[in-house]
C-alpha cells in the first residue's frame, strides 16, 4: 500500500484551533485506551471484569448505595448496573436489598465474602495503578487531574 499524497487525503478544512482540539482529544482518548486495558488486565487477575471491581471499589470505600446512585457514581447506565450486579451477587460478592422506607429503592451492599477481596487486593491494585502513572511525577499528576476535571465540568 502507497502513501497518500496530499491531494489524495483531501484539503484540510479546519482551523489550527480545531486542529489543536482534535489532537488533544486523540491523545486523551489513546491515554485512556491504555490505561483502561492495563487495569482490565489487571483485575481479571481477581477474577473479576472492570466493572466488576469498580462496584466493589465504590461499596468498599463509600458504603452501600442505591443502585442509581451506584450508576451516577461509576458512570454507567442503571442497565449495567443491574447486569454487574446480578454476576456479582451470583459469586456471593453483593447483595440488594429493598428499602424498608421506600420499596421502590434498591441498595448495594458488600457481603463478608466481597469485603474480604476488596480489603486483600486493593492496596496492590493501588500500587499497580500508582505505577501505571508513575511516567508523571506528582506535580504533574496534580496538574493533569485537575486539568481534567476543568474540562469535565467546562463541557458539562
Amino acid at each position: 500500500m502507497t502513501e497518500l499524497t496530499q491531494g489524495e487525503r483531501g484539503a484540510r478544512t479546519w482551523s489550527d484551533d480545531e486542529e489543536r482540539a482534535l489532537r488533544l482529544w486523540i491523545a486523551m482518548a489513546r491515554a485512556y485506551a491504555t490505561v483502561a486495558r492495563a487495569i482490565s488486565s489487571k483485575v481479571a487477575e481477581y477474577g473479576l471484569t472492570a466493572p466488576q471491581f469498580g462496584i466493589l471499589e465504590a461499596l468498599h470505600h463509600l458504603g452501600p448505595l442505591p443502585l442509581g446512585e451506584l450508576a451516577e457514581k461509576l458512570l454507567v447506565t442503571g442497565g449495567n448496573v443491574t447486569y454487574v450486579m446480578d454476576r456479582l451477587e451470583g459469586l456471593g460478592l453483593v447483595e440488594r436489598c429493598r428499602s424498608e422506607a421506600d420499596r421502590r429503592v434498591v441498595t448495594a451492599h458488600l457481603t463478608d465474602e466481597g469485603r474480604a477481596l476488596v480489603t486483600e487486593v486493593f492496596p496492590g491494585h493501588a500500587s499497580y495503578i500508582a505505577g501505571l502513572l508513575d511516567t508523571l511525577d506528582a506535580e504533574e499528576q496534580n496538574t493533569a487531574r485537575e486539568l481534567l476535571k476543568r474540562l469535565g465540568k467546562g463541557i458539562g
